[in-house]
């Protein structure tokens, strides 16, 4: 009798472990996901612009081609209130691409390719500050690499046999924005880190690439740009916690769902949940709505009109905002810092119907 009673007492004893062991999981979990750093993010959306220094085509005059007179030309006051207008819940805005042109200066930059880079004028940290006045977010956009930069490569280390140096040169570039700007920047949203086309692969050691774009705010969202759904991707390529949300890159939307793939054929997928499938990583995807869905105005004068109808467009950020996704719109912007007022008008009406749809 004594020994039944003894090996009940250790059965009751082993199941109080499992439970306790299954709650404490199950409460590290939820501790997880309440501190997640992309918490902000659910069920929001956002619009991004292409301002590539110099600039994008302007609406009226010429081209403008020397960095400062084209970032001294952008109309701060007339954009910001343009973003507050649309209703977008952050902005996502490019230091630079390509051109070798960044519209914030960098000390990093400076010591490494000498000066003339970096305009004058922090446009960046201007419109970030103008946007947190707004109580929005704010995410920088920055290239994952400089291939097509050729006056920059000798000073990063650029050599595609072997991109150590350039990797660790390249970091220290982003850290000493991400500690310039501390607070007001919320997210990074870095291109080009492809591992389809040899020409732009980067061995990435992702530990060193997010601690430097965390070096100002902990609390930054990071995201790394593999093409993502544009080349047939749904997942991130950045395990958690180097990367917070999903790069979403997107050719477009058809019958209100994410086209995966850019050439036919080509399927649709939406998000069940706000995390990607089997990850912590938060369910994104970004696309072009005018300039015939491309990413940026490229030829001077008007701008063509938005490229989906309020019935293509609006159910399809639906589909992705309602179960806790997000939405970036990428909308075209003249040279002078505006967009254009039907791409506006498109925005203020998706906002109401949004509100509409989640919140009455």
């Amino acid at each position: 009798m004594e020994k039944l009673i003894m090996i009940k007492k250790k059965q009751i004893i082993e199941n109080c472990l499992i439970v306790f062991v299954f709650l404490a999981f199950s409460f590290h979990l939820k501790a997880q996901k309440d501190t997640l750093r992309s918490n902000w993010m659910v069920g929001k959306w956002g619009i991004m612009v292409h301002w590539i220094a110099p600039g994008p085509a302007p609406a009226k005059g010429p081209w403008i081609k020397d960095l400062n007179t084209a970032v001294n030309n952008f109309n701060l006051n007339r954009f910001l209130s343009q973003v507050k207008e649309s209703g977008a819940d952050y902005l996502v805005f490019t230091i630079g691409q390509n051109t070798g042109y960044y519209t914030s200066p960098n000390a990093t930059l400076d010591s490494l390719v000498g000066y003339g880079h970096c305009s004058k004028r922090d446009l960046v940290l201007e419109i970030a500050e103008g946007i947190h006045h707004q109580r929005k977010r704010f995410i920088a956009y920055l290239p994952g690499e400089i291939m097509e930069s050729k006056s920059l490569h000798k000073g990063f280390g650029w050599n595609a046999e072997n991109q150590n140096t350039f990797q660790y040169r390249y970091t220290d570039f982003i850290r000493c924005y991400s500690l310039k700007f501390g607070k007001l920047l919320d997210g990074w949203w870095f291109d080009g880190c492809y591992n389809l086309w040899a020409a732009y692969y980067i061995p990435r050691d992702w530990k060193l690439w997010t601690s430097a774009a965390r070096a100002g705010n902990t609390d930054a969202v990071v995201a790394y740009n593999d093409g993502s759904f544009y080349v047939g991707s749904l997942l991130p390529i950045a395990p958690y916690p180097y990367q917070d949300y999903l790069s979403g890159e997107c050719w477009k939307f058809w019958q209100n769902k994410i086209v995966v793939g850019h050439e036919e054929p080509t399927f649709t997928t939406l998000p069940s949940s706000r995390f990607v499938k089997g990850t912590q990583c938060q369910f994104h995807v970004m696309l072009p709505i005018d300039c015939n869905k491309d990413w940026m105005h490229d030829t001077p004068g008007k701008m063509p009109p938005p490229s989906y109808t309020d019935n293509e467009l609006f159910p399809a950020v639906l589909n992705v905002l309602k179960v806790g996704g997000t939405v970036t719109l990428n909308v075209g912007i003249y040279q002078e810092g505006y967009i254009s007022s039907q791409t506006l008008d498109q925005l203020k009406r998706l906002n109401k119907y949004i509100k509409n749809a989640l919140y009455k």
